[in-house]
């Protein structure tokens, strides 16, 4: 039987029960989570955090019972951020006119949304590194991020184009292979196929290594250690500090936002030492030092 990353039931408060149709792999939003018509918070996060938003909700819903309903998304980044600037997403036959309270993203993409007037300041809570899942036993014995411009390993990665962790991994290749390893994975192996770009990698890269159309895939650290935290056959290669990177994750409350009181407290949480305990237990490194970090979060007028 394969887990695949199936996720934690949504962990919003219901006030009634309702009908479940969910058919796996046919009828599924695995990256939705809630109910955005009567939520009274609505956060947009960096779909690296999958994992750990579950916890992370039932331990704010236990500090602010009043936010009962909370809505939120953990799909890739850049389509968040696209989300964000169009108003409205389609997944199927679906489309949802929903707007973010609080956004959970890494620094480059908070910095655009602050530039174009979305967010306000943002406070880090978390930093991330880089590591490689490979299949159980790792059988084609990927020994380090170089390996994975070897012809014989195919690789899942995350497409550049709305996947804010592929600039993260080039910037990986570059330093252990300089240009031409970058060149090599990114162009050359995706010509021949045996480089595949994903769409919402921390669904599809456990998913092609478990089903064997993938032998190696970069992903965050926290991810790979997640796959093994939940029984899938996946081990981990690391990567060393000289050729990894950091990333640091932070919380903005969007400047229109409806549930401001709400997102200013959860974005508090975020911040605090419960919440610090709850990502750390996921692989998340704290934030960087204090000259790097915004001011605190203005309290509402």
């Amino acid at each position: 039987m394969l887990l695949v990353t199936m996720a934690v039931a949504p962990v919003a408060a219901r006030e009634r029960a309702a009908l479940d149709f969910t058919v796996p792999g046919i009828d599924d939003a695995m990256d939705l989570h809630g109910d955005p018509a009567e939520a009274d918070l609505v956060v947009f996060v960096a779909g690296n955090q999958f994992m750990v938003m579950p916890p992370l909700v039932r331990a704010f819903r236990a500090l602010h019972p009043s936010v009962k309903r909370i809505y939120y998304e953990t799909l890739p980044p850049g389509i968040e951020e696209r989300q964000i600037r169009q108003g409205s997403i389609e997944i199927g036959n679906l489309t949802l006119s929903v707007k973010p309270d609080v956004v959970l993203a890494g620094l480059q993409v908070l910095k655009r949304e602050r530039r174009a007037g979305v967010v306000g300041r943002f406070v880090p809570y978390a930093t991330n590194a880089l590591a490689i899942e490979v299949a159980r036993g790792n059988p084609k014995h990927v020994a380090n991020i170089a390996d994975l411009g070897r012809p014989d390993v195919r690789v899942a990665m995350p497409n550049p184009s709305w996947e804010g962790i592929a600039a993260q991994i080039e910037s990986a290749y570059r330093k252990a292979g300089g240009a031409a390893l970058d060149a090599t994975i990114m162009h050359a192996k995706v010509a021949a196929g045996t480089t595949v770009l994903t769409r919402i990698h921390h669904r599809e890269t456990p998913r092609r290594i478990i089903a064997g159309t993938a032998d190696a895939g970069p992903v965050w650290i926290s991810e790979a250690l997640y796959q093994q935290r939940i029984g899938n056959p996946i081990d981990t290669v690391p990567i060393p500090a000289n050729q990894n990177v950091t990333a640091v994750f932070a919380s903005a409350v969007v400047r229109q936002a409806r549930h401001r009181e709400n997102a200013l407290e959860f974005a508090t949480f975020l911040s605090s030492p419960r919440a610090a305990s709850i990502l750390h237990s996921y692989g998340f490194a704290p934030p960087p030092a204090k000259k790097e970090r915004s001011t605190a979060l203005p309290r509402p007028s």
